[in-house]
């Protein structure tokens, strides 16, 4: 099961996007609550390696689960 970035928590930090060997963390073309670009996970690319989760030094910006519900892509 694909990973999620909550759009509200993520920080734009990129750690994610450049750890992912998949290339399937992309860059938002909005921003989020904060004010903020955040980044997605395209679900149909991610390979559930987990690396993005544990990369992200912003607490509970990556979910272990498929949540369209909590993550956008613009």
């Amino acid at each position: 099961m694909p990973h999620s970035i909550v759009t509200d928590i993520c920080e734009g930090v990129a750690d994610c996007a450049q750890a992912c060997p998949v290339g399937c963390i992309k860059p938002s073309q909005g921003k989020n609550i904060k004010g903020i670009n955040f980044y997605w996970i395209n679900f149909e690319i991610c390979i559930d390696c987990g690396i993005c989760s544990q990369v992200c030094p912003v607490e509970g910006a990556v979910l272990a689960e498929e949540r369209h519900d909590l993550q956008r892509s613009n």
